[in-house]
């Protein structure tokens, strides 16, 4: 048997006819960016979330640059975030001069710990910086009291939780600003690079609007130093499509969870999801020891896995002159050493997660 990870090839059979037709339409207007399509996706997205705006960008990269471009982020400032993560949310706090500052996580759902928070916040923090790992959301309650004790600014890194409620709201829409990422083999992923930002700002909207397109508020004017960011038409039409299941895909990932939940054994440490809250299941990832041994073996009966992520960012070499050391974030540092990501897509079948499971155990 062999196993897709991701299987993006049944998300693209599952709309095949839609998604040509939709392309030919895009390509043969030479319309290609920023169009009616771009406009449409944005009001949708803006209904599904609950805010007010939503703006599609080139990545979930740029989306996190124009929100702190936004919010006035400069050199010397501090950003408060996780160490376990993909690189790209301290990765753009480094890009605009900014510091990364990071505090360990949770165990059970590793996001970042709420209660270890405030010991790290100084006179230059400016945000805070949650990321909503694998599909779930953080402590975001606990983290906006904490930005509004301190006047501080909260920039949800939702890259993997598009679509996850928190105590009945979306992800994208418990913050100042919210950043999503709709990368392929992301759970609503496009045909390329793509993300959004949402807000409820009107101001930080217009702001966030120009930057998009080099800070122009018109044709050659420039109020703002911005950046290229703009998602093309294509990319809109696209998820656009995508969105109008999205929903059932949200409860075929829940379902394929719940499902490795079953068959797994207790012995091993899966996924905890806190009361009051959903996953969107980017990743169904397990903690293992020997894991690479682990690995190896699955690989030989054609089972694929994923390990997010290996190294922490305070360890990473390119933050170095933060001037963290191993031991400093030992529960990050831990998870990070046993982590594995089984596949997980919404076409998953009975017989496969069996065989996936079966495997596992006995491994274990």
């Amino acid at each position: 048997m062999t196993i897709d990870f991701a299987n993006l090839k049944k998300a693209y059979a599952e709309h095949e006819e839609e998604f040509k037709k939709a392309s030919l339409e895009i390509m043969s207007s030479a319309k290609y960016i920023l169009g009616s399509e771009t406009e449409e996706f944005e009001e949708n997205l803006g209904n599904f979330v609950g805010n007010k705006y939503a703006l599609g960008c080139s990545s979930g990269t740029d989306a996190l640059i124009l929100s702190m471009m936004a919010m006035g982020l400069r050199s010397r400032d501090e950003v408060i975030t996780s160490p376990f993560t993909f690189i790209a949310t301290a990765e753009t706090i480094a890009c605009l001069g900014s510091k990364p500052v990071f505090v360990d996580i949770n165990e059970e759902t590793y996001n970042i710990d709420p209660s270890k928070i405030e010991a790290a916040i100084t006179e230059n923090t400016k945000a805070i910086m949650p990321v909503s790992l694998y599909g779930q959301m953080a402590d975001m309650d606990e983290i906006n009291t904490i930005a509004k004790k301190y006047g501080l600014a909260v920039i949800e890194d939702a890259a993997q939780s598009f679509g996850a409620l928190y105590k009945g709201r979306r992800s994208c829409n418990t913050s100042n600003f919210g950043c999503t990422s709709f990368f392929p083999a992301k759970p609503l992923g496009c045909f390329g690079d793509g993300g959004a930002v949402f807000t409820d700002n009107e101001e930080d909207y217009e702001k966030l609007k120009a930057m998009r397109v080099h800070g122009q508020t018109r044709r050659y004017v420039h109020k703002y130093i911005g950046m290229g960011g703009r998602l093309d038409n294509l990319q809109a039409t696209i998820l656009n499509i995508k969105l109008k299941t999205y929903e059932n895909d949200i409860l075929r990932r829940q379902k394929v969870a719940e499902s490795y939940n079953e068959l797994i054994s207790n012995d091993i440490v899966k996924p905890v999801v806190k009361e009051g809250r959903t996953s969107v299941w980017a990743q169904y990832t397990i903690r293992v020891p020997e894991r690479e041994n682990i690995q190896a073996q699955l690989k030989e009966v054609e089972i694929p896995t994923a390990v997010h992520y290996p190294i922490p960012m305070h360890l990473q070499e390119c933050f170095s002159y933060l001037g963290y050391k191993e031991g400093d974030f030992p529960i990050a540092e831990k998870c990070a050493s046993e982590v594995m990501s089984l596949p997980m897509n919404p076409y998953l079948e009975t017989e496969e997660l069996e065989y996936i499971a079966n495997h596992l155990n006995k491994l274990l």
